[in-house]
């Protein structure tokens, strides 16, 4: 159940973020995230903290990504890591290549 549902968000989107809003990780991600002019629905933010299969679903990310821990971060389908890969990615100029390169900004 928990691996269909994130696959499933990661075929419908260019940018996926699975986090806890409760998260200050997370909230770090967004902040950074929020700097970027998205196209229409290519980012999408999935709030996983009062999901029935929660547990599962990072059971997933560990099997999938090697980590549990969110905020867990896809472009397209390939994870890039959580808020400190996120941080690393934009203070080295990567994430907006990459971002553009996916075709994820306007």
């Amino acid at each position: 159940m928990a691996q269909s549902f994130v696959d499933g968000k990661l075929k419908a989107c260019k940018v996926t973020v699975f986090e806890k809003a409760s998260c200050p990780y997370c909230a770090r991600a967004k902040d950074i995230l929020s700097k970027y002019k998205f196209k229409k629905d290519c980012l999408e933010i999935i709030n996983i903290a009062n999901m029935d299969n929660m547990s599962s679903i990072q059971d997933y990310f560990l099997q999938c990504t090697g980590e549990r821990t969110v905020p867990r971060i896809f472009l397209e389908k390939k994870c890039i890591g959580g808020c400190s890969d996120l941080v690393r990615l934009e203070s080295s100029g990567e994430l907006e290549k990459m971002l553009k390169d996916i075709g994820a900004l306007e």
